[in-house]
């Protein structure tokens, strides 16, 4: 938890989290003219700190398996390749 990766990743899983909220918002049928762009950047900012307090209270791997690459240039390769 005190690395480097391990705050880059948060950071990555808590941008998407925000982004995928946003956009569920325009999923529901809204658009950007009639959204009231306070709530929505609410909920997406509570999604957002969702995520970084899972990451925090649970920083190792889930399920036993290994943490998947974020964005941030490490790119995991199959022994099989």
């Amino acid at each position: 938890m005190w690395t480097r990766r391990f705050w880059q990743d948060l950071a990555d899983r808590a941008v998407r989290t925000f982004a995928q909220a946003l956009l569920g918002v325009f999923v529901a049928g809204q658009t950007v003219m009639t959204i009231s762009w306070p709530a929505v950047l609410a909920t997406a900012g509570t999604a957002a700190a969702v995520s970084v307090l899972t990451s925090i209270a649970l920083p190792g791997p889930v399920g036993g398996r290994d943490a998947e690459p974020s964005y941030v240039g490490e790119h995991r390769r199959d022994d099989s390749e």
